[in-house]
């Protein structure tokens, strides 16, 4: 894991949030960490912090990065992060479970219409036969642990195709892309910014969308520890908005394409900061704007979508069968659609 901060950047004007206004005096200069991945889907984050609209709300922030969700969750319940933004896992869940994490909103979520993650194949599975997603029947497929998002999405699929199919845990995403180039695992799901990459690129090939067997998908939330989503309310509120502006920004500048040309590139060299920073921005351009999935607009959280992902964890014995939606969420922050 590693750090990153920056203090006093200038703000920009951004979409506003509908969360209510309050005085950002009682919150100046209140320090905090916000976990994320690498992921162009966690923009609205990084938007956030380089044109200054966590410190317009009084937030001295600092990044701490991980390489999969549900270290993440454990951070949070943990305090070495006060707020996040990833899928939902297991693991969340049963830390929600246990009163140390709630959900307060949602980010990255899949529109008909927009590229969303995609169903990828080894060249050695596709060379097989496993041309398109009704053939997974008998394959390996790629998780980061049990109880993941990829573990979700790829049961969702292969029930949908009535396929029975072997997940392959591999702990991290840079783990998957070797084991899916080198034909060790068949098939796997994840963010354009990354699939359209590798399979442009002949690594893998593409054999369809996930938003095809999972329409409307809240692929990503908002969340932080019970403790400060029950006592923290004006840090979390402020938090939230300064989340939504940037989530603003990200969509008009590359998702709606309404902001203009020049704003698209000022985006994309903006989340290149923290996106493929290794690789030349004339190289990282085109995979960042291959990312540009909606964010929620002021992080409302799609509550159909949460329900389907927490019956498919109780159905599959991965949490408990008692655990509610209102165990999960605190819906109180943002709107519910």
């Amino acid at each position: 894991m590693s750090t990153f901060s920056r203090r006093g950047a200038l703000g920009l004007i951004g979409g506003a949030a509908t969360l209510p206004m309050l005085g950002t005096p009682a919150l100046a200069n209140t320090k905090m960490t916000v976990g994320a991945l690498r992921f162009t889907s966690h923009a609205a984050s990084f938007v956030a912090f380089e044109r200054g609209y966590f410190t317009d709300e009084g937030l001295d922030v600092e990044f701490k990065f991980f390489e999969a969700a549900q270290p993440m969750a454990v951070a949070i319940a943990s305090g070495d992060a006060d707020y996040a933004v990833t899928a939902i896992t297991g693991g969340l869940i049963s830390l929600a479970e246990k009163g140390a994490a709630k959900v307060i909103g949602g980010a990255l979520s899949e529109e008909k219409g927009i590229d969303g993650q995609m169903i990828l194949a080894s060249n050695a599975a596709f060379d097989a036969g496993l041309t398109s997603a009704a053939a997974l029947d008998g394959r390996s497929f790629a998780v980061t642990q049990p109880g993941s998002s990829f573990h979700y999405m790829g049961a969702k699929i292969a029930a949908a195709e009535g396929a029975s199919v072997k997940f392959t845990p591999l702990q991290k995403v840079g783990a998957i892309i070797g084991a899916m180039k080198s034909g060790q695992v068949d098939a796997w799901t994840i963010v354009p910014h990354i699939g359209k990459a590798l399979s442009g690129g002949g690594a893998v090939k593409h054999i369809g969308m996930v938003a095809d067997y999972l329409p409307d998908y809240q692929v990503t939330t908002v969340f932080t520890s019970a403790t400060n989503a029950s006592g923290e309310r004006a840090q979390t509120e402020a938090f939230l908005r300064a989340f939504s502006r940037g989530a603003a920004d990200f969509n008009a500048a590359l998702v709606d394409k309404t902001a203009g040309d020049e704003a698209g590139v000022e985006m994309v060299k903006l989340v290149h900061k923290y996106v493929y920073a290794d690789q030349p921005f004339e190289k990282a351009e085109k995979s960042i704007r291959n990312g540009a999935m909606r964010l929620n607009k002021d992080s409302a959280l799609n509550m159909g979508s949460v329900e389907d992902q927490l019956g498919w964890f109780k159905s599959e014995g991965l949490v408990k069968d008692s655990i509610t939606t209102e165990v999960l969420v605190d819906g109180s922050y943002v709107p519910m659609i």
